[in-house]
């Protein structure tokens, strides 16, 4: 959408449960210092007030006055009329919160809100992955180019965003994405997310080495243990990140059963894929069996893992095929391997989500412009 090249300037919000963290992008560029202030979740009207004066703050450092504000902010909520709902991480948020309306009336512009996924997975479409894919395949000559993604987010807990020819579907309820709720393979009464989240990978490890939750270390420190570069139990290690990853691989693949495109992963966890991913990428891979005893494949096209170099060459080339038009003398070429890749983010999650917040905001004030 060229919004590398816009010179209109929006302010954005990190909204985490302990720090808000506030900034500016223009060009696709944050162009000025972030300002990190707490976040004040136990009290309302001091939350509020925080978020009033992180903006303001922001205001006042621009070179040039602002045409929207444009944020992740977490749900439950009414993000197309930026009313917040009942919050788990700031529980001060209770009965309806009109915070997009309350920003627009105090700063005199439009504002958006958005949940954080939808958002990555809109900076990831525009300006990151999907771009960067159709670029190698532009580069190795295939015909094959991608219009839709799905942005999948593994950390505290499990989030997704789609996006469609370059749209963002939020869904009537903005509830579109909310993957964490998909139904566990391993654990069929609970959730995807007791097993694809930060506390999964902590809660496998500690009952593989029989300790404590409370003892078990970190993400990181695990992913250091089964990579051979910290002590400790690796086996336990490697097998609580392969857990996660059939877990994983089974709630992607139903989402891209759906949504036919490319998947990027981002988030904490992401850095853990040398341990995780080619197992995700099996289990989207395998197979089903009728009451016959037949089997038959999970997906109809190829998953292929774009982060090794064999799977990734594979996926670029295609199965480029020529054939002739029936009752003509006239031949076409296509690509006769249907296929979908999955990835790790190239740009990072904190700056998906800032691009995607900047290029929502201008896209919607883009839209309503042609409205009128």
């Amino acid at each position: 959408m060229g919004y590398e090249q816009d010179e209109r300037i929006v302010m954005t919000l990190d909204a985490g449960g302990t720090n808000f963290v506030f900034s500016a992008i223009q060009k696709n560029q944050e162009i000025i210092d972030p300002i990190r202030l707490p976040s004040n979740a136990h009290d309302l009207e001091l939350c509020l007030q925080t978020i009033i004066d992180g903006f303001t703050r922001v205001k006042k450092q621009l070179p040039e006055p602002a045409v929207a504000i444009s944020f992740a902010f977490p749900g439950p909520a009414d993000y197309p009329d930026g009313i917040i709902g009942d919050l788990v991480n700031l529980p001060a948020f209770r009965g309806g919160v009109a915070l997009g309306p309350m920003l627009e009336e105090i700063f005199q512009l439009p504002v958006f809100i958005n949940n954080d996924g939808d958002l990555y997975a809109f900076g990831e479409a525009l300006a990151g992955y999907l771009p960067y894919i159709n670029n190698l395949l532009k580069i190795a000559g295939s015909p094959k180019r991608f219009q839709n993604l799905v942005g999948f987010t593994l950390g505290t807990g499990f989030g997704a965003g789609i996006v469609r020819k370059g749209e963002l579907f939020i869904g009537d309820n903005s509830g579109a994405g909310e993957v964490w709720l998909l139904r566990n393979k391993l654990h069929p009464t609970m959730n995807v997310e007791e097993s694809v989240s930060i506390r999964a990978i902590r809660g496998v490890y500690a009952q593989l080495t029989n300790i404590l939750f409370e003892e078990s270390p970190s993400p990181k420190e695990i992913f250091e243990i089964g990579m051979g570069k910290r002590p400790g139990n690796k086996e336990a290690a490697i097998e609580a990140f392969q857990t996660m990853a059939e877990a994983l691989g089974d709630a992607i693949a139903n989402v891209l059963t759906l949504i036919d495109g490319l998947a990027v992963i981002g988030g904490g966890l992401s850095g853990a894929h040398p341990l995780f991913l080619q197992k995700m990428i099996d289990e989207m891979n395998g197979k089903y069996r009728n009451f016959q005893g037949n089997e038959y494949r999970r997906l109809v096209p190829i998953v292929f893992n774009l982060e090794n170099n064999k799977d990734l060459d594979k996926f670029l080339q295609g199965e480029k095929k020529e054939i002739t038009i029936p009752k003509t003398n006239k031949k076409i070429i296509y690509d006769a391997l249907p296929r979908l890749g999955v990835g790790i983010s190239k740009i990072g999650t904190s700056r998906a989500i800032a691009l995607g917040a900047y290029a929502y905001a201008l896209n919607e004030l883009d839209s309503k412009s042609k409205r009128n």
